[in-house]
């Protein structure tokens, strides 16, 4: 049920908990519903429950779990009006984002993305699915903050966990192979300067995702 990860060997207990819990919900080894227990999940990683409250208390803040009354800790649902919802909102939000950047990308930041996207490769050749999960999240969330509307930022910030469900959800059903060329295309594309193009390119890209559970 729980990552065996050896909680003993880091300098952060509590991280690691987090991490580790993180990572089972977004393979879906925690599914919608699940309940967390404290006693449990201390007794897993044979350490005391503070820390586990702890990481508990951080997957709430961040969105991962819910409070129930009566019943604790659960994880917290994810449903297709949501995503629906999310997918809406970030079509309009990324594609002003990526026109914005435009005007600041320097070949430092096309080198960046590029390194991204390598890392991106590697991870799925090693079948790290987490690991393709934040650095796709760390490609996109780029432009929201290279685009310089810090409420924009905000509102990414706030949808990206779900964004990160979503595709964790897509991942464990469909390939993440071609994944790191889709966004290497997104880099030729916003080395033209042709910011039209590169809008259109990038929510093409969202689509790809979007029509795997919403049509």
């Amino acid at each position: 049920m729980f990552s065996d990860i050896p909680i003993t060997s880091v300098s952060s207990i509590s991280e690691q908990v987090f991490t580790a819990l993180k990572k089972d919900i977004l393979a879906g080894d925690l599914q919608p519903g699940a309940r967390l227990l404290v006693l449990e999940i201390a007794k897993k990683f044979n350490i005391s429950q503070a820390p586990v409250r702890e990481a508990l208390e951080r997957l709430k803040s961040a969105g991962y779990i819910t409070s129930i009354p009566n019943k604790g800790s659960i994880v917290s649902t994810i449903t297709s009006k949501e995503i629906k919802d999310i997918f809406e909102l970030r079509e309009i939000m990324e594609g002003f984002a990526v026109r914005k950047s435009m005007q600041f990308l320097e070949e430092d930041d096309f080198c960046y993305l590029e390194r991204l996207i390598r890392h991106m490769h590697l991870a799925h050749e090693q079948k790290d699915i987490l690991n393709i999960l934040e650095l796709d999240m760390e490609f996109h969330g780029f432009f929201y903050k290279r685009c310089d509307n810090h409420m924009l930022l905000e509102l990414w910030t706030r949808m990206r966990m779900k964004v990160m469900r979503f595709m964790a959800i897509s991942n464990r059903h469909y390939s993440t192979e071609g994944l790191a060329d889709w966004h290497l295309r997104l880099v030729e594309v916003l080395r033209t300067g042709n910011a039209e193009l590169a809008e259109k390119t990038f929510i093409e890209h969202m689509h790809s995702y979007k029509s795997i559970h919403l049509n």
